[in-house]
């Protein structure tokens, strides 16, 4: 089966930005690698993430989005982009999801969601603690961050596998530059899924339907039900006072990813009582340097420092 090779080119490019593939970050921490766990299965494939486990694991652990574009990429993951947080001892979860053009973001959000049941669920097997895992990752990656910060899940308590009675919600958000509202991108009113800024991502927002007469799935064309799931599927649209401290890091001259979409992410989330911050880069556009994104990398350790571990007793 033939990829479109510009969807495919312009994925690509966002996921070596923000995973740092093939770079080294010199100073890497020592740490042992598990790849291709199995965390779920879907349509005869495996869904795998690799488990990066620190020399001196801290207890927590957080989750890594790896995604650009929507597309995934096991080659993607950049034990680098990992470093500062495996530095601190967190143990890093490097998840692959279902990849566009395939899988559209509403079943890529699932493969999320399994994820995070997946890691809570062994949570004692890797020596973690369950109750406070974080999540971090950049463009896409950074989308479906907030995505599980803000609708996580609590599980089905009558599922058929354990996985799936866990929680899907996570204690702790940083990203790079994520979209965050698709109906309003850029400016309000502008709908950008697989349109305008986003035309090149179009399998991320085939979106479809069971045709029970006919047993397949169609595509949706109807405008309403179109703009029904792209509101879904914006992380803004799910802000709630409960929603976990969350850190954006963004370009203000980004221009696929509009710094406006980070702005009325954080305005909302504070506008919610949630602890949120908007950390600024000035003329940096959708990524930058790799050095200096592994350094900002630290700003989001910083974070998982500050506000995912629970609070030392007195």
């Amino acid at each position: 089966m033939k990829t479109a090779p510009r969807i495919r080119v312009a994925a690509l490019l966002c996921l070596a930005i923000v995973s740092g593939s093939q770079i080294s970050c010199g100073d890497e921490p020592g740490f042992k690698r598990t790849e291709d766990v199995i965390y779920g299965r879907k349509s005869g494939v495996a869904l795998t993430m690799d488990v990066f486990t620190p020399d001196k694991p801290n207890g927590y652990g957080v989750i890594l989005c790896v995604s650009g574009g929507w597309f995934s990429s096991h080659e993607a993951i950049s034990p680098a982009f990992c470093g500062e947080p495996l530095k601190r001892g967190y143990t890093m979860f490097a998840v692959v999801h279902g990849s566009q053009p395939k899988f559209a973001i509403p079943e890529i959000l699932l493969d999320m969601h399994r994820a995070v049941r997946y890691v809570r669920h062994h949570a004692k097997d890797y020596k973690i603690d369950p109750d406070h895992i974080g999540i971090m990752g950049g463009s896409a990656g950074g989308h479906l961050s907030l995505m599980q910060g803000t609708a996580g899940d609590q599980g089905d308590p009558k599922a058929k596998d354990e996985v799936d009675r866990e929680s899907s919600r996570v204690q702790a958000v940083g990203c790079f530059f994520p979209p965050t509202d698709f109906l309003n991108y850029g400016k309000p009113g502008e709908i950008a899924l697989g349109r305008g800024k986003l035309a090149f991502f179009r399998g991320a927002f085939d979106f479809q339907e069971w045709d029970e007469p006919t047993h397949h799935f169609v595509e949706i064309t109807d405008e309403k039900k179109i703009e029904d799931i792209g509101k879904q599927i914006s992380p803004i649209t799910h802000v709630s006072k409960d929603d976990p401290p969350t850190l954006i890091i963004h370009g203000d001259a980004d221009p696929l990813v509009p710094y406006q979409q980070a702005q009325i992410m954080i305005d909302k989330l504070k506008e919610a009582g949630v602890k949120a911050e908007l950390v600024t880069k000035e003329g940096k556009g959708h990524g930058w340097p790799p050095a200096e994104m592994f350094a900002d990398t630290a700003k989001i350790a910083d974070w998982f420092d500050a506000n995912l571990k629970p609070p030392k007793k007195e």
